[in-house]
């Protein structure tokens, strides 16, 4: 039998050096953005351009059509295959009159815009900033959703709440690995965070409680079962119990995410690859921190009596 629960403190280390690497992005992030992530209109208010043009153009031509008329500070990005024609252009806020005026400059540039087959999609400062509460508050009822529902679960093995409390801490390591590679790629790709970020933000604290569940439900039932051996041989027997199980469903999900990120739309390829990170990291801290840091806090507790 493999012994993980011998080679926690590496795990610990790398959990720490994942942690530490994610905070240093979003401090950059911070430091050159203002943002510990960059975010998109849907938080901060703006307009979000979708144009499709009936003939090839550059991202200068559209860039010079709005800096015409005011929008000098854009994020210009091709949508899909570029024989589609298709570009997608992030602004600060724009009035009906704005829009308008932006696009019947960008058709007298161009002769090619194709004006029903644009959209545009705004979003006022007042708007994005409620939900950037929301979206905070979100984050905080889950850890506490997490933390009652796993406490309540597990009520019957002894101290339920350290089960709660590290789910909670592998949860919001996960988030934070999510957060720093995006932060990472705002600096590299220019990424915003986005209503899709949010989703998959959410989405990995799903996976994390699931998985930390299935281990955490095996140490439950191997405890009466094998009544009289050591906290630790539980946790390393229960482990083994669960890993082809999580690997193999981990995996499946893991081969769809990286065809999509290989074959899928340029406006999915961020929501996948941080779900993708997520995933990456939840099967990490489900195995081989959540698990450890109940087994450390055990063993703490069982240690107490023999100093008194």
């Amino acid at each position: 039998m493999i012994d993980f629960v011998h080679n926690r403190r590496t795990y610990f280390i790398l959990a720490g050096v994942l942690v530490a690497l994610s905070v240093a992005a979003m401090l950059v992030s911070y430091v050159t953005y203002g943002q510990l992530v960059r975010i998109g209109i849907d938080f901060k208010g703006g307009s979000l351009f979708s144009v499709h043009f009936t003939a090839p153009v550059t991202e200068d031509v559209i860039r010079e059509a709005f800096a015409e008329e005011g929008y000098t500070s854009t994020i210009v990005q091709q949508l899909g295959d570029p024989a589609d024609n298709t570009w997608q252009i992030r602004t600060s806020f724009a009035t009906t009159d704005q829009i308008n005026a932006v696009l019947e400059r960008l058709e007298e540039i161009t002769g090619a815009v194709d004006r029903s087959s644009s959209v545009v999609d705004t979003v006022e400062a007042t708007v994005g900033a409620e939900v950037a509460r929301s979206a905070a508050q979100a984050a905080g009822v889950a850890a506490l959703v997490v933390l009652t529902f796993i406490w309540f679960s597990f009520r019957k093995v002894p101290h339920p709440l350290h089960y709660g409390v590290a789910s909670v801490v592998a949860m919001l390591i996960n988030v934070i690995v999510a957060m720093g590679f995006y932060a990472l790629m705002g600096l590299l790709q220019g990424w915003e965070a986005d209503a899709l970020f949010l989703t998959a933000i959410l989405t990995v604290i799903g996976f994390s409680v699931q998985d930390i569940i299935v281990v955490f439900d095996r140490i439950r039932e191997n405890i009466p079962r094998h009544r009289g051996e050591p906290f630790s041989l539980i946790v390393n027997r229960s482990i083994m119990e669960t890993l082809h199980r999580s690997l193999a469903t981990q995996l499946n999900a893991m081969f769809v995410m990286i065809a999509i990120l290989l074959f899928g739309g340029a406006t999915l390829k961020p929501f996948i690859a941080v779900m993708l990170v997520g995933m990456l990291s939840e099967t990490f801290t489900s195995m081989f921190v959540a698990v450890h840091i109940v087994g450390l806090w055990e063993e703490h507790r069982k240690s107490r009596p023999a100093r008194a």
